[in-house]
């Protein structure tokens, strides 16, 4: 089998992103002829159809979107070979990480304010994502970020191929109305990203915890309906870094649920300079 070039792999990523020929041809400057050309080469030298084609565009099948999360990371080692090779151990060009809000908000500003400090060339791009599903994890092995600040430890396994390390154990607790005299029968409020596979098993033994009676969007409007006196919550800590007055936080007992916070990236990407400077600095900032 020919190997794909990084032209033909940069195709396959536009066509992807802007969901047709056309729109990917603009991107790159071809013409939808060329583009078209160019993923049917593609297709031959895989052995696999990468895009359904149709009226609204191209669309990835399942072998097209492996394919692409491959391109991704293939491209973006290119431009790690070409920066390392220019300045070795340098730690520069451009880092991207996906974390789910709280880590975004509360654990990543000191780690950034310390990688701009010590590392002045490096560029740290954090986008939010949702921790459901396949989640930051899913964003690393899609090649769309080289790091990912996910939530391990539960029944659902990483997907394969990644290397991973483990920041930070967290435990939840009970979040109630300032003073009030029996927060455990208070209405529950949740959102969908709380109780992942390591909670479920305490959850289902509580039989003081009602289903939930408000299904917030995220950690932070469920922290705001709490202060409203809407109901209590069961949440994790880095949840509660910035939990606002009229909120009070009590502890969930023995045998309370904790959930591990860590990285993940791929194991051709753990080697270079600038995700190791940012997996320093984020097992600094746990120990300070």
């Amino acid at each position: 089998m020919a190997d794909l070039l990084p032209q033909e792999l940069r195709v396959l990523v536009a066509v992807a992103e802007r969901g047709g020929f056309s729109a990917a041809g603009v991107e790159l400057g071809l013409t939808q002829s060329a583009v078209s050309h160019s993923v049917r080469g593609s297709e031959g030298k895989v052995g696999a159809v990468l895009f359904e084609r149709g009226r609204a565009g191209a669309k990835p099948t399942a072998a097209g979107e492996r394919v692409v999360g491959h391109a991704r990371r293939v491209l973006r080692l290119l431009e790690v070979m070409v920066a390392e090779a220019r300045v070795p151990g340098a730690v520069a060009g451009v880092v991207r990480i996906a974390a789910f809000r709280s880590a975004a908000l509360y654990l990543l500003p000191p780690v950034l304010e310390r990688l701009r400090a010590r590392y002045p060339e490096l560029e740290v791009r954090v986008r939010i994502v949702r921790e459901l599903g396949r989640g930051t994890a899913g964003e690393v092995v899609d090649g769309r970020a080289e790091l990912g600040i996910a939530t391990l430890g539960g029944s659902t396994p990483l997907p394969g191929g990644l290397v991973s390390g483990v920041l930070a154990e967290e435990p939840y607790a009970l979040v109630h109305p300032v003073g009030h005299a029996e927060p455990r029968a208070l209405p529950l409020i949740d959102w969908d990203e709380n109780c992942g596979s390591y909670t479920r098993s305490w959850w289902k033994a509580q039989d003081w915890i009602p289903a939930a009676t408000v299904q917030a969007e995220d950690d932070g409007a469920v922290l705001a309906l709490v202060a409203g006196g809407h109901g209590m919550a069961i949440m994790p800590e880095l949840s509660l870094t910035g939990a606002p007055g009229g909120v009070e936080v009590a502890d969930l007992g023995e045998g309370r649920p904790v959930r591990q916070v860590g990285y993940v990236t791929t194991p051709e990407l753990a080697g270079t300079a600038a995700v190791r400077a940012v997996v320093r600095e984020l097992r600094a900032g746990r120990k300070a």
